[in-house]
């Protein structure tokens, strides 16, 4: 991996996204289904927010660890929508700036998730994760041609 990549390069392009008036339950039956912890929030195309599996777990305890009736979990689930629990005015990146930027914001901000965006379209996500996995394949390359 070449830092000075642009990020287009190493971003997951396949995201889920949800929409701001989808319930939490669908929220909920992502986040359990699939092993990332940030959900795009889209609107008509455009990145409007995003849900972090924090958020969500936020709505459904709070900092209450009690277990509550599973009736009234599953009534606030399909009840609530996205768009009162999804932070808006995200901060992003765009396909061409480069992989350094992105380390930069991952580390003053301490983000773990960046949507990339062109002209208000979400194009892509760029996690730690994603890093982690281009060291890893770079690290592996060169130890394999030694």
């Amino acid at each position: 991996m070449n830092i000075l990549d642009p990020v287009s390069t190493i971003m997951t392009t396949n995201v889920v996204t949800v929409s701001p008036e989808d319930t939490m339950k669908k929220v909920e039956e992502i986040f359990t289904k699939e092993k990332f912890h940030h959900l795009p929030v889209v609107w008509d195309g455009h990145l409007v927010g995003m849900v972090s599996k924090s958020d969500y777990l936020f709505f459904k305890r709070g900092f209450n660890d009690d277990t509550s009736d599973a009736r009234v979990d599953l009534l606030r689930l399909k009840t609530r929508k996205v768009k009162d629990f999804m932070t808006s005015g995200l901060a992003h990146l765009e396909p061409t700036d480069r992989i350094n930027v992105a380390l930069e914001v991952f580390k003053e901000n301490m983000f773990h998730a960046i949507p990339i965006v062109e002209n208000g379209q979400l194009k892509g996500m760029l996690t730690t994760f994603d890093i982690i996995n281009q060291i890893s394949i770079t690290g592996e390359r060169k130890y394999s041609n030694a």
